[in-house]
């Protein structure tokens, strides 16, 4: 078993997920040693802006690897295990660009200056490889799922991570293994956080409560579900903003919210049409768990089977981070880190660029 330190920072740009995993790449062990490091709102708007406009600085890639940086200090300093106890750091860094039906990711974060700022060795650029075998690059977090969830009774079973983008993993295992099947199944909470912060000033909307005071406006669906992506089957993979909030000029707050909503839900109901059977069980990851209104429209849909991972002892705000800290000690010992099924690659690939720690001479 190798002790890594996996960090995450989604496309809800809330902040940095770290936390540290035991793993040999294919069984795991869960510390409790983990934190969340949110990002205060002149970066996240930076981050937003870059975003937006695909146009990043050397100075915002450098200042997003130092507070990655600075968080790695932090978890080790909690929890007193010495930078020389960790393996491995798998950095995710930040999406700014993800156009898979142009054989294109862009993740920005210098795995090298990491290393140097840690002592501890790095992997980073995970999507890369996947792109060049001809995948979508995403969502790499699936072979963690199905990692987690062995233990569980329920089979079979889908991990719906309601972020920024939402993505579901689909896992019916058998004595052969796992079959998995995965995609990213529509917005998360990306638009709504956006319609909640320009609307009410709210970074989000604080459990569903503004949209179970609005109203569905079924047009404006049907409407965004005529976009072409819903029509293509999994494997398939969104970027961020590949939607925009414009067919909800002039609702209220509450009806955006509320139709903002009941899109996430749709785009998870009908990326379910694709799974070989119902799950026995479905558990939410993200932000979106603590949205009651997703939640209990999840449950009308699948018959009262969704509920928080954090219910069966699984933290749900630190899972993506857990899941890179798993992909980077895979990638250290040459196991894939995506597999056709799950992004559409022609072959399995092994993703991420390894750092060793370079140590500096006297000149």
């Amino acid at each position: 078993m190798l002790t890594a330190i996996g960090l995450m920072s989604g496309t809800s740009l809330d902040g940095i997920d770290a936390a540290i995993l035991r793993t040999d790449g294919v069984h795991v062990e869960v510390t409790p040693h983990h934190l969340v490091r949110p990002y205060d709102a002149a970066f996240s708007g930076k981050l937003s802006q870059a975003i937006r406009t695909r146009a990043v600085t050397s100075g915002l890639e450098r200042e997003l690897t130092l507070r990655h940086a600075d968080a790695v200090q932090e978890l080790l300093q909690q929890t007193g295990i010495p930078a020389s106890n960790i393996d491995v750091i798998g950095f995710h860094g930040q999406t700014i660009f993800h156009a898979p039906e142009e054989a294109k990711t862009w993740q920005i974060g210098d795995g090298p200056l990491l290393a140097e700022r840690t002592g501890i060795p790095v992997v980073y650029d995970f999507r890369s490889a996947d792109i060049l075998a001809g995948g979508q690059g995403a969502p790499l977090a699936p072979l963690y799922h199905d990692a987690i969830m062995r233990v569980q009774s329920a089979n079979p079973v889908a991990v719906l991570n309601i972020g920024g983008v939402a993505n579901v993993t689909y896992i019916r295992r058998h004595a052969g293994g796992s079959e998995m099947l995965a995609c990213d199944t529509g917005p998360g909470n990306a638009l709504l956080n956006d319609w909640m912060l320009h609307h009410t000033g709210e970074p989000c909307d604080w459990n569903g409560t503004c949209a179970a005071k609005g109203k569905v406006h079924k047009d404006v669906i049907r409407q965004f579900f005529r976009h072409a992506y819903f029509r293509k089957p999994p494997p398939k993979s969104l970027d961020r903003n590949a939607f925009s909030l414009g067919m909800l000029e002039g609702l209220s707050a509450e009806d955006g919210a509320a139709t903002l909503a009941a899109i996430t839900v749709q785009s998870v109901v009908l990326a379910a049409r694709y799974f070989p059977e119902p799950p026995e069980a479905w558990y939410v990851v993200g932000g979106g768990r603590y949205n009651q209104t997703m939640m209990d429209s999840l449950n009308y849909y699948f018959n009262s089977s969704v509920r928080p991972i954090d219910n069966i002892g699984i933290s749900s705000d630190i899972i993506e981070a857990q899941a890179f800290a798993f992909l980077a000690v895979r990638r250290m010992k040459n196991l894939p880190t995506s597999l056709p099924g799950l992004t559409g690659a022609k072959l399995p690939a092994v993703g991420g660029v390894f750092c060793p720690v370079v140590a500096k001479t006297l000149a």
